[in-house]
C-alpha cells in the first residue's frame, strides 16, 4: 500500500487548504475510529503518517499511542510513567515506542559483535515482549528495575554457521532505574560509532559496562559470550546474539516459562524489501 509523490503532494494541497483541522480525514475521532476498525495496522498507520505535514503532527500527538496501547496493553500499563491517566512513555515518545513493538533493527558489526554481513532492519510479523525475559537482563543488584525484552528474532546468515538472534526491549522508569545509575556509577562512556535505532539516543554498551549476566544468554539461547546489546539514554535496548540449536528436552523445558505480558505483530509477513522495509515516517 505505497502512496506515489503526486498522490502526497495532492492530498496535502486538499489539507492545507481546507483551513480546519477537524474537516475529513483530519479529524482525529474519524481517524481513531478508522485506525480501530483495521486493528491499527502498522503498515497504514506509517504510510498515513508519511502522506503530509498536518498528518505526521496528529499521528506524534496521538496515533502512535493509541497504537501501542491498544496492541500491547499490559506492557504499556506498566511502562507508562507518572500517576494513573498519564500519557507519557518515557524518553522518545510515542513514534520511538510504536517502531520499537514492531520493527527489528536489523544487526551491524560493533567492536564487540562480528558479523560477516550487515542485516536490515524490518517490520516484524509476531512479537511476544516479556518482564520475565527483561529480568534476565539484569544483573543482581538490578533486579527490581521494569525491563520487557522481546524474543530474539532470528535471521539465518550464508557467512556464519549459526543463526543470528536480534531482539529489543524498553525499561520503564529508566531514569530511576539501578541499571542506569550503575551505567553512571561506573563512569561508562557513551558509544561514539553507535546509535539508538528507535529513537537516535546514543547508547551505552553493556558489555562494556560489563552488565551483561549469563543468565541473558540461558534465556536467548546463545553461544558463550555470543552476545551483545546496548542500553540508549531513553531507556531503549537493542542486542544481537549467536544462538546455537536446542534439543527438544530444552524446547520443553523454555515452554514452562513462557508466559508473555503482551504479543503484537501483524497477520502480513515480515517485507524485508521495498517501502515496507520499515521506513518509519519522522
Amino acid at each position: 500500500m505505497s502512496v506515489s509523490p503526486n498522490r502526497k503532494q495532492k492530498l496535502c494541497r486538499i489539507h492545507d487548504s481546507s483551513g480546519s483541522d477537524d474537516s475529513g480525514i483530519l479529524n482525529e475521532r474519524i481517524l481513531v475510529l478508522v485506525l480501530h476498525c483495521i486493528k491499527w495496522d502498522i503498515h497504514v498507520l506509517c504510510q498515513m503518517a508519511s502522506v503530509c505535514r498536518k498528518l505526521r503532527a496528529v499521528a506524534k500527538r496521538l496515533l502512535w499511542r493509541e497504537l501501542c496501547v491498544y496492541r500491547a496493553p499490559r506492557m504499556m500499563t506498566a511502562l507508562i510513567d507518572g500517576a494513573p491517566g498519564s500519557t507519557r512513555v518515557g524518553g522518545g515518545g510515542w513514534h520511538s515506542m510504536a517502531k520499537l513493538l514492531f520493527f527489528c533493527c536489523g544487526c551491524h558489526s560493533t567492536p564487540h559483535f562480528k558479523v560477516k554481513e550487515n542485516l536490515s532492519g524490518h517490520f516484524v510479523k509476531e512479537s511476544r515482549f516479556s518482564k520475565t525475559s527483561g529480568r534476565s537482563f539484569l544483573v543482581k543488584k538490578c533486579r527490581n528495575d521494569v525491563l520487557y525484552v522481546s524474543d530474539p528474532c532470528e535471521h539465518t546468515t550464508a557467512a556464519d554457521r549459526d543463526d543470528l538472534g536480534i531482539y529489543r526491549g524498553v525499561f520503564g522508569g529508566f531514569m530511576k532505574s539501578k541499571t542506569r545509575a550503575c551505567l553512571i556509577g561506573r563512569r561508562v562512556a557513551l558509544e561514539e560509532l553507535v546509535r539508538c535505532p528507535y529513537c537516535g539516543a546514543r547508547v551505552w554498551s553493556m558489555t562494556t559496562a560489563r552488565l551483561i549476566p549469563k543468565s541473558a544468554e540461558r534465556r536467548l539461547g546463545a553461544r558463550d559470550k555470543g552476545i551483545e546489546f546496548f542500553v540508549c539514554v531513553n531507556g531503549h535496548l537493542h542486542g544481537s546474539c549467536w544462538l546455537v540449536p536446542l534439543s527438544d528436552d530444552d524446547d520443553d523445558e523454555n515452554g514452562l516459562d513462557s508466559e508473555y505480558d503482551d504479543q503484537t505483530g501483524d497477520d502480513d509477513e515480515p517485507e524485508e524489501n521495498g517501502t515496507m522495509n520499515g521506513e518509519f515516517p519522522h
